[in-house]
């Protein structure tokens, strides 16, 4: 089975060069993934200019996460 922890951090991370090779991307700096108080979750998407989105990525698994940061772009 799928045991594995994930680490939304270093998805992020390794996320965002692939994201920044892409059309939509190129002006991504940033992929800051937080984590509440709460519990709710949310990866920061920055942009060059300042500008940036927040994509709610509660309870996500790392696969649901990343479609939900492409659906921001």
């Amino acid at each position: 089975g799928h045991t594995m922890k994930e680490n939304k951090k270093k998805i992020c991370d390794l996320l965002l060069p692939a994201i920044q090779a892409t059309r939509n991307g190129e002006d991504v700096t940033a992929l800051d993934y937080v984590k509440e108080e709460t519990g709710e979750e949310f990866v920061y998407i920055k942009f060059k200019g300042g500008f940036s989105y927040r994509a709610c990525v509660t309870a996500d698994s790392g696969a649901a996460m990343i479609r939900d940061i492409m659906r921001e772009l």
